[in-house]
């Protein structure tokens, strides 16, 4: 299996998931393990995945700090040729991609951005040789430092009440306020998520998939911001997941995110106490157009005398950062540390993006052929012309919120394949008709995404104000009845995509 980058978040205490940890984190069951917080630290997280490849024996087959330069199909031994960094070149019958869809760091395109001579990091690649501290704060080496921070995402509303706890002052340069909520983080038992009795995670994950995908529950297990947000929507939109939205649905919806968003802002004014602060925190867009955050820290730590709000809405963003500091309209804000909390690249990781090359039957790059004929799968895992070739990711299937029990699906999918594949000593690969098929399923009732987006604030929901254009690239009854349909496709119809294999491939 090639995997995503690590590191894909900061190694701060304020650091924890958004989702309830309890359906976030996988593989529960199977470890007997119950997180100790309803959303977990970044440390709990990292020993849980300890937890994992421990149990299940993944160290001696792991190739840490390797990376793979490129995939190409042998014809006459009916393998995979995986090249790599260190100069390997390993022959695979099967081929799993993970290399996720955020994993790459990105900077923001500022003019001046290479000239700034103080201290400067990404926040997925924290420096505590320069702010001192661990996970759990104490950052020393700030409190003599006059730190920017560009970026109030995800990121951002949980770096920011750290640094404002330990450097000598703090300014925050905002494109967009966030949309941050209650977080209401607790410690949490094994009676407190009902851990009693097998599958009990499980039930938990899927719970929460039927409520935020607008499918009917006879209980909230979850109860927290995602599926509050999902209640309200359901409350207002009877028939929330319609085959043939129109000017009704359209009308219904923006009440029910007109209500979300106003007691949002109710918060904002409840918290912050300088109304001038408060009006530039206040989000002004649907709720839907940017990930929501959540935060019980984040607004307050704009009633500290040493946290200022540098609001680039009239400037349209950062004019330019200088050798000494960062610019906005005519004041320049001098800074010792500039720190980006500006996440991550979408889509130009691993195969999807032509990071590694593949060449399939006969050479054809799979590149190639998504230029010449577009993106061409069976249920987003396999390709005509790519045998044994399994993709993870967000293309031509259906994701949610909660992407690792997206990922857990997949998994399951991806090794039921493989054991299919072994148990008939065949090939996976589906047929151009195959994909047809999948390909006209997605689009018969494909959702009109571009309305809702050409008026979203810029962000990676819509390609930084580029745009999201309508397209058959998911699957448009949402998650939880895409993953019944790969269970039923598994019971009926799984061996249609295996053919014999010629040769007796003999692992080295």
């Amino acid at each position: 299996m090639i995997s995503g980058a690590p590191g894909t978040g900061i190694a701060i205490r304020e650091i924890h998931c958004d989702i309830d940890s309890h359906v976030y984190l996988p593989l529960l069951d199977e470890t007997g393990y119950v997180p100790e917080w309803k959303y977990s630290p970044g440390e709990e997280i990292r020993c849980h995945a300890v937890r994992i490849a421990q149990q299940f024996e993944l160290y001696p087959d792991a190739l840490f700090s390797t990376s793979v330069t490129a995939l190409a199909w042998d014809d006459p031994s009916e393998t995979w040729i995986v090249t790599t960094d260190r100069g390997d070149a390993f022959h695979a019958r099967y081929v799993v991609t993970a290399t996720g869809t955020l994993s790459d760091p990105k900077l923001p395109g500022i003019p001046g951005i290479e000239s700034f001579r103080g201290h400067t990091f990404h926040t997925s690649r924290w420096d505590y040789t320069y702010t001192g501290g661990t996970p759990d704060g104490g950052m020393t080496g700030l409190a003599d430092k006059r730190v920017g921070v560009v970026g109030t995402g995800a990121t951002g509303v949980q770096v920011i009440p750290m640094l404002a706890r330990d450097a000598q002052h703090v300014y925050v340069f905002q494109r967009t306020p966030s949309s941050v909520d209650v977080r209401g983080n607790r410690r949490t038992t094994a009676e407190d998520v009902g851990a009693d009795h097998n599958g009990w995670a499980r039930e938990r994950r899927e719970n929460f998939l039927r409520i935020v995908s607008g499918e009917p529950v006879d209980r909230d297990l979850v109860a927290d911001g995602w599926t509050a947000s999902a209640g309200l929507l359901e409350k207002l939109l009877p028939s929330f997941r319609r085959d043939d939205p129109g000017p009704a649905f359209e009308t219904a919806y923006e009440a029910a995110d007109a209500a979300k968003m106003s007691e949002l802002r109710r918060r904002v004014r409840q918290i912050v106490t300088d109304p001038e602060t408060a009006d530039k925190l206040e989000p002004w867009y649907r709720y839907a157009c940017k990930r929501p955050t959540f935060s019980d820290t984040y607004y307050s730590a704009f009633n500290l005398d040493t946290v200022s709000l540098v609001d680039t809405a009239d400037t349209h963003g950062i004019e330019r950062i200088t050798e000494t500091g960062v610019v906005v309209g005519t004041t320049e804000y001098e800074l010792d540390c500039l720190i980006f909390a500006t996440g991550f690249s979408v889509g130009v990781s691993g195969i999807h993006a032509g990071r590694i090359p593949v060449r399939g039957r006969g050479g054809i790059g799979l590149q190639q052929v998504r230029a010449e004929h577009g993106h061409r799968s069976l249920h987003g895992f396999t390709s005509n012309g790519f045998p044994n070739l399994i993709q993870m990711g967000t293309t031509h299937n259906a994701s949610s919120v909660n992407f690792t029990h997206i990922l857990d699906e997949q998994a399951v999918h991806a090794a039921a394949l493989v054991a299919a594949a072994e148990a008939r000593e065949a090939i996976i690969e589906p047929t151009r008709a195959d994909e047809d098929a999948w390909i006209a399923t997605l689009a018969a009732d494909a959702p009109d995404h571009e309305w809702f987006h050409a008026e979203c604030t810029p962000g990676y929901y819509n390609r930084e104000g580029a745009g999201r254009p309508n397209s058959a690239n998911s699957y448009p009854y949402g998650a939880v009845a895409f993953h019944e349909l790969l269970r039923q496709w598994r019971a009926e119809s799984l061996t249609d995509i295996l053919h014999t294999r010629v040769t007796r491939f003999q692992p080295a």
